[in-house]
């Protein structure tokens, strides 16, 4: 499942780093960054939406996690099973603790599934450990936006998490607010650009996540239905669980969206604001 944890990161940014940098006050604060009406417009209905999508992605799972599967396999042996289907032999199959934690590690070759999917023959586990089957099959057809997902996770880790800090750093250190850092506008440029760049990295990595998620979970469903390892209205369940989850990846990738689109209007802002002085 997404974690939009990061999706408040940069607005506390802002208000710390300004503390820390010497712009204190409210007046001081409005006067490096107006008032802060990208937050209301750009992101937070993202946020709203990614709060509903977690909610239903529970909901759901918590309503069929109750529905026992007719055929009575556990999340694990639906996954072993239509890994064999697949002729996929060399992916291993372990738990782990949390619930909704499952995944899929291409290097390794491990399929995670969580306390709450291993064991139980619920519709909604047995629908959560197909996705995840999914993803296995990607891998071992050499799906290209699960490849492109993987080369990407480095630079996108470390691009959302010190890209918005560098974009903020460089405005901060280029307004002329704080005189004893206020630096050339080269540079300021410089620093706020590689750290929009890099948090595009991050941006980038949640939208080619979309079409990975949305495969993955065509594919579960696809396989579910040809291995008869569900019949139709079990299917529809597993339906209903699989569009919540994705529904999460669609609210992380417009959250990201619109913090990106935030820090550059933040940017242009600033920059404006230094050329008319």
């Amino acid at each position: 499942m997404s974690n939009v944890t990061t999706t408040f990161f940069d607005l506390e940014l802002h208000l710390h780093l300004c503390a820390l940098l010497g712009i204190r006050g409210k007046k001081h604060y409005n006067e490096f960054m107006g008032y802060d009406y990208t937050y209301i417009i750009y992101v937070l209905p993202a946020v709203a939406l990614s709060l509903v999508a977690q909610f239903m992605v529970k909901s759901r799972f918590a309503k069929f996690n109750n529905v026992v599967s007719k055929k009575g396999l556990t999340g694990s042996q639906a996954a072993a099973f239509l890994l064999k289907a697949n002729g996929i032999n060399d992916v291993r199959i372990q738990r782990i603790s949390g619930s909704l934690t499952d995944n899929y590690n291409p290097s390794s070759k491990i399929l995670s599934l969580s306390e709450s999917t291993f064991a139980s023959s619920s519709i909604a586990a047995i629908g959560v450990a197909a996705h995840e089957t999914g993803h296995a099959i990607q891998h071992h057809v050499n799906y290209f936006p699960l490849n492109f997902r993987k080369a990407l996770v480095p630079v996108a880790n470390f691009g959302s998490r010190f890209g918005p800090t560098l974009a903020v750093l460089g405005l901060i250190l280029g307004s002329g607010i704080n005189e004893s850092l206020a630096v050339s506008s080269g540079v300021f440029y410089m620093i706020t650009n590689i750290g929009l760049f890099l948090f595009a990295m991050s941006m980038l990595f949640y939208l080619v996540t979309l079409p990975v998620e949305f495969n993955a979970s065509d594919r579960a469903l696809k396989i579910l239905k040809e291995t008869n390892t569900l019949n139709e209205d079990e299917i529809k369940g597993v339906k209903q669980v699989l569009w919540a989850a994705a529904m999460t990846y669609v609210a992380a990738a417009l959250t990201s969206i619109g913090s990106f689109v935030r820090l550059l209007v933040i940017t242009g802002r600033a920059r404006n604001s230094k050329r008319s002085h």
